[in-house]
C-alpha cells in the first residue's frame, strides 16, 4: 500500500512520544523512510485499518439483523453439529 502525500502545504504538528512509541518511530525510520514519511505513512495506514475494521463492525451488524440469513445459518449449524453426532 502506497501513500501519497499531495498536499500543496504541509501542515507542521507537535507531538510528545512516549518510549514506545518513540522506538517504533525508529524503527520506521531505520527503514529508510524519513521522520515525516514515517509519521504521515503510519497515521494514513492506521486510518485505513480503523475505517476497515468500522466497515467489518457494520456488516457483523447488518448480518446480525438479518432474520433470513441467521435462520441459514442456524440451520446450517444444526445440519453439521447433526453429522458430527452420527460418527
Amino acid at each position: 500500500m502506497t501513500f501519497r502525500h499531495t498536499s500543496v502545504m504541509a501542515k507542521a504538528i507537535s507531538v510528545r512520544l512516549d518510549d514506545d512509541t518513540e522506538q517504533a518511530l525508529r524503527m520506521l525510520e531505520a527503514t529508510g523512510l524519513s521522520r515525516s514519511e514515517a509519521i504521515r505513512t503510519s497515521l494514513l495506514a492506521s486510518a485505513v485499518r480503523m475505517r476497515r475494521r468500522h466497515e467489518v463492525a457494520r456488516e457483523a451488524a447488518a448480518l446480525e439483523a438479518d432474520d433470513v440469513d441467521r435462520a441459514e445459518m442456524l440451520a446450517v449449524a444444526s445440519l453439521m453439529e447433526s453429522m458430527r453426532a452420527a460418527r
